[in-house]
């Protein structure tokens, strides 16, 4: 898919996140910052606890930040009101969860759960057969479409959920480790329905994950640490290559946030003797870090 158009389609900017645990307070967010641009795919990778999936239920609108802004197209998640809320969820974003029972409802086929979101918005009936027939033949799975859930595969219930979060066309989606139930075959197999959906509709992607496989098939791949977006790394090559090809030329930048504050690597930090005070110069064009103790 082409990224067209210079502003961009998500922001966050200075996004906190703090939970408070009996009398102790837990930051999982300190002063996250992101942007992506409209129709772009972009892979969110981090450790347990490094803030991601805080992240990715703040952009689905399932949590509120503690402070600084997120703007979702012509959404301000922070100054919603509970009716935009809800049309947010509805129009703008679609989501799948990593386990694919959480996706789907057991006593519905493929057909009907992914006709339900449209019910709920009031689509008509003629519209709602269309879209979910178009929907279920997108993933694959037209011939399924009188199962349930237990009756499918994992991949299969995966490609359903992919469905149903496209169902109301969002400009957004939002996948948190979709193919971390999977096998490697199934999963290179949701990776290229993930590249298909971008391209046949232009659907901006968010995949949160730690899969090798995904980060290295993004053209650029995000990584967050201790609650901090800390490193980007872009390829010369989009999401569209074949998965599992070559990774093309790599490039790994730190990033500056809007205070000027950069994450900068234990173990450059270690190779300089640097510790807790730094000093900071300019020399031939270049930026130098030299230890204060």
């Amino acid at each position: 898919m082409t990224v067209s158009g210079n502003e961009p389609y998500l922001v966050c900017s200075g996004l906190f996140k703090i939970y408070k645990v009996a009398d102790l307070e837990v930051v999982a967010l300190r002063g996250l910052e992101l942007s992506v641009q409209r129709g772009e795919v972009i892979a969110v990778v981090g450790a347990s606890g490094s803030g991601k999936s805080t992240m990715l239920n703040i952009l689905a609108g399932y949590d509120t930040p503690s402070a600084g802004t997120v703007h979702v197209g012509r959404f301000d998640l922070l100054q919603m009101t509970n009716k935009e809320v809800v049309e947010y969820r509805r129009q703008e974003v679609g989501f799948v969860w990593q386990e694919t029972s959480r996706n789907l409802f057991p006593y519905l086929t493929a057909y009907e759960n992914v006709e339900l979101p449209m019910l709920l918005t009031g689509v008509p009936a003629k519209v709602r057969k269309q879209r979910s027939n178009e929907l279920l033949d997108l993933v694959g799975l037209g011939h399924r479409h009188a199962h349930r859930p237990a009756q499918l595969s994992g991949g299969e219930q995966q490609r359903v959920a992919i469905a149903v979060a496209l169902a109301n066309r969002p400009p957004l989606l939002l996948a948190d480790e979709p193919t971390g139930e999977l096998d490697d075959e199934t999963a290179a197999d949701v990776l290229a329905l993930l590249n298909n959906v971008n391209t046949e509709l232009g659907t901006t992607i968010v995949i949160v994950t730690h899969d090798p496989a995904i980060s290295s098939s993004v053209g650029r791949a995000i990584a967050i640490r201790d609650g901090k977006t800390s490193t980007e790394t872009t390829r010369s090559v989009s999401f569209e290559r074949k998965i599992g090809g070559e990774a093309g030329e790599v490039e790994e930048y730190l990033l500056v946030d809007s205070s000027g504050s950069i994450q900068i690597p234990r173990e450059i930090l270690d190779e300089l003797s640097i510790r807790r005070r730094v000093r900071v110069g300019i020399s031939d064009g270049k930026v130098t870090l030299e230890s204060g103790e």
